[in-house]
């Protein structure tokens, strides 16, 4: 099981101009980049069954430095600048406190 840190939730949305085939392929090299990302343990990206456009991604960064540090890095910049998609919502979360006095 994952250990507490900076889990992150978010929503992007695939722009009408752009071909989905050529978002999800960016997709999954963005998600390939992020998994590389020291400081990062987790980054999964699921697509919607009823709305193909739409992408979940699930990611687990360390800490906020880590997560900082993402959007630094080359493959981050480099997927923004692409234009392919639009974030449509994000959630910063943690795990919640499992004991019995929580």
């Amino acid at each position: 099981m994952f250990e507490q840190g900076l889990f992150i939730t978010a929503e992007l949305r695939v722009r009408d101009e752009v071909s989905l085939d050529e978002a999800k392929a960016a997709v999954a090299q963005f998600c390939q980049g992020m998994n590389s990302e020291q400081g990062c343990s987790m980054a999964v990206a699921m697509q919607d069954n009823s709305d193909l456009r739409r992408f979940i991604f699930w990611e687990r960064y360390d800490d906020q430095a880590a997560f900082d540090a993402h959007f630094n890095a080359k493959h981050t910049q480099d997927f923004i600048a692409l234009g392919y998609t639009q974030l449509e919502q994000a959630f910063e979360t943690h795990l919640m406190e499992m004991g019995a006095n929580q």
